[in-house]
């Protein structure tokens, strides 16, 4: 027997992906506006990755 799924979270994140590809596929610009707005609300630092040695 297969159930009905009520909630599909695959899908949901599929639709999300779309969502913010067609957003930002041709405002870059706004991207990166937005991603720097994320990072000062959540208090986020960027830091480029170190070589191991």
């Amino acid at each position: 027997m297969k159930k009905t799924k009520t909630f599909d979270a695959v899908q949901m994140m599929r639709d999300i992906r779309e969502k913010l590809s067609l957003k930002y596929w041709k405002n870059p610009d706004r991207l990166k506006k937005d991603m720097e707005e994320i990072r000062k609300k959540y208090n986020l630092h960027v830091t480029t990755p170190q070589a191991n040695n």
